[in-house]
């Protein structure tokens, strides 16, 4: 038993999806059944209770994953002491933000890092922002790029970069005479969920407002899209429009709901501040 046995048990016990935890560990799902095939040969007993549709942790599971996130943290606290000893940073540090989010601040806050920590390789995962804090509450991730949402969870810190309003766009060859009548007819295109969503569920809920949502989409850079193709009225942060290859294709819609701002920054779980690598990330925001 090794550490990167305990990492691959850690993953599948966090996400209970053999799926998800392969693509996280860069690894088929064959090589991670076997492998933790063969961390229940060497414990002698079973860690998950596995079928065609559903993995669970048995009892025994529940116990070694309290003792490999123990494990695998003292580890993480010696390396750090010793990376402290020899004032030389090296390891590896996962990061999670949206494509947008990629290429709007990774580039100034990398660009920095890496001249100051050329040893600490990086992990960046990319997807639908909405997953961003959660990833981070539920160790999948050291860091990530996220909009701040209210209440944050506990232990969960959050440095602000920047705010993007929330806005409604369209099609640039839409030609409709939008007014506050046609709310209810609306032919929306929303985020699946995260804060976006959130906001304008509730402005809806509270002017009792029945939208009309055309589709629900993972990803507000998928959302500029559809609409550049005339699907449908889309609510997206302004800052994604304005680095989207598509923006010459939308506009914005003369019918706006009355939203918060989009706040964008960095979050990270306040017991990870402890390690070296993620203190150095952190300070370049």
């Amino acid at each position: 038993m090794n550490n990167r046995s305990l990492k691959i048990f850690v993953t599948l016990a966090e996400t209970l999806s053999f799926t998800k935890a392969g693509i996280l560990l860069h690894m088929s799902t064959s090589t991670l059944s076997r492998s933790i095939a063969q961390l229940e040969d060497e414990l002698g007993t079973r860690l998950f209770e596995r079928d065609n549709r559903s993995v669970a942790l048995t009892n025994a599971g529940q116990i070694f994953l309290e003792y490999s996130r123990e494990s695998l943290q003292q580890w993480e606290l010696l390396l750090n002491s010793l990376m402290t000893e020899t004032k030389s940073l090296h390891g590896s540090l996962s990061i999670y933000c949206s494509v947008t989010a990629s290429y709007s601040f990774l580039y100034d806050i990398l660009t920095n890092f890496r001249q100051l920590h050329p040893r600490i390789s990086l992990n960046l995962h990319t997807g639908d922002h909405a997953q961003a804090i959660d990833r981070v509450n539920q160790g999948l991730e050291d860091v990530a790029i996220a909009a701040r949402q209210t209440p944050m969870p506990a232990g969960m810190v959050f440095k602000t970069i920047t705010h993007s309003p929330l806005i409604l766009i369209t099609a640039v060859q839409d030609e409709t005479d939008y007014d506050d009548q046609q709310w209810p007819r609306l032919p929306l295109i929303l985020p699946e969920q995260g804060v976006a969503r959130r906001r304008i569920d509730d402005w809806f809920a509270e002017k009792a407002i029945t939208p009309t949502i055309q589709a629900q989409v993972a990803g507000h850079e998928a959302i500029v899209s559809m609409v550049s193709l005339g699907f449908g009225v889309g609510l997206v942060p302004k800052i994604v429009v304005e680095n989207s290859p598509l923006a010459g294709q939308v506009k914005i819609c003369a019918l706006q709901p009355d939203l918060a701002a989009y706040e964008v920054g960095v979050c990270v779980l306040e017991k990870r501040l402890r390690s070296p690598l993620v203190q150095a990330f952190w300070g370049q925001i």
